[in-house]
């Protein structure tokens, strides 16, 4: 079903099954030991999407879906997105400990939005005091910090989770919830802005850019044309194929479609002093090699994106 403005979700269905499908890659990358992330395997059951646990349980065969998936190319596909975001909040924080005069850029609050199952709460080594605001849907929040507490997960950071949809006025929630917008600040908007209106998209870094004081970091992406999503010949050849395994999820209808900012440009008009990544030049940098065929070559062009205020 396409989106609409006020369309609702859960972790099984519409842009909420997006944050298991990446838990899942990141459960497979974790396994393949090519990122840490021990977290989102048991969260991805506790979810309990019948294809996205056959995955991880490795009863789906890829190469059947398309001859060129495996479970080694997909885990080194999320190792690249998920180090990328991940180095990002080590760099603008530091090393752990407690701090110095040289620990790093010395930023200590940061916000993941639309945190989905996100676990760097909890799996990176946040240095003394910092505080980690994750925003998403109420039940999105609920869920996750429940599962983990019951599995005796502990935030490695002070972490207030901010129950809010991007929708609705996120900024008053983040500020009531303790946020300190005079205080540097590292944010991530990972695997956001494809299911956002355009509009949206600029406001998002409107308010971000309101809200972040000088040396302020950010990690997002750069999408240049989101047809490649759409929903093409191959496309439905495959989506038949999954569902044979129990894959009901349309992902081509959740993306919002129509001519939107350059991220690069748009940041950098708010202050912001921005460099990027192509995919090809990420997959390099990681050691690996990037897959040119049908599959990937439309994503050549993707770019991770980060930036700090000047």
């Amino acid at each position: 079903m396409a989106r609409t403005d006020n369309d609702t979700w859960d972790l099984t269905s519409s842009v909420g099954a997006t944050a298991t499908m990446v838990a899942t890659q990141r459960a497979l990358a974790h396994r393949e030991k090519l990122i840490d992330d021990p977290f989102a395997e048991p969260l991805v059951r506790a979810v309990g999407h019948d294809f996205f646990n056959r995955v991880v349980d490795g009863d789906v065969d890829l190469s059947e879906v398309d001859p060129r998936f495996s479970v080694r190319r997909a885990a080194q596909g999320m190792a690249v997105r998920t180090r990328f975001f991940d180095q990002m909040f080590t760099d603008a924080v530091g090393p752990a400990g407690p701090a110095t005069s040289n620990t790093g850029a010395g930023v200590r609050q940061a916000v993941i939005l639309a945190a989905g199952l996100d676990a760097r709460a909890y799996r990176l080594p946040w240095p003394d005091g910092t505080v980690v605001y994750e925003v998403d849907q109420p039940d999105v929040i609920e869920f996750k910090t429940s599962t983990l507490a019951g599995l005796g997960a502990e935030p490695a950071a002070i972490h207030r989770p901010v129950a809010i949809d991007l929708r609705k006025d996120w900024r008053k929630a983040l500020l009531d919830n303790g946020f300190d917008p005079s205080a540097p600040s590292a944010w991530s908007a990972e695997g956001l802005l494809i299911y956002l209106p355009p509009a949206a998209q600029d406001q998002l870094f409107d308010t971000i850019t309101d809200l972040s004081a000088p040396g302020s970091r950010l990690a997002t992406e750069h999408i240049p044309d989101t047809n490649v999503f759409a929903d093409d010949e191959r496309t439905q050849r495959i989506r038949e194929r999954m569902k044979k395994y129990g894959h009901d999820i349309e992902f081509a209808e959740l993306v919002y479609h129509g001519e939107r900012s350059h991220v690069t440009e748009y940041l950098a008009s708010l202050g912001w002093r921005v460099s990027a990544l192509t995919m090809r030049e990420a997959y390099a940098v990681n050691g690996f090699e990037f897959p040119e065929d049908e599959v990937m070559t439309p994503f050549a062009d993707l770019s991770y994106v980060s930036a700090e205020l000047s």
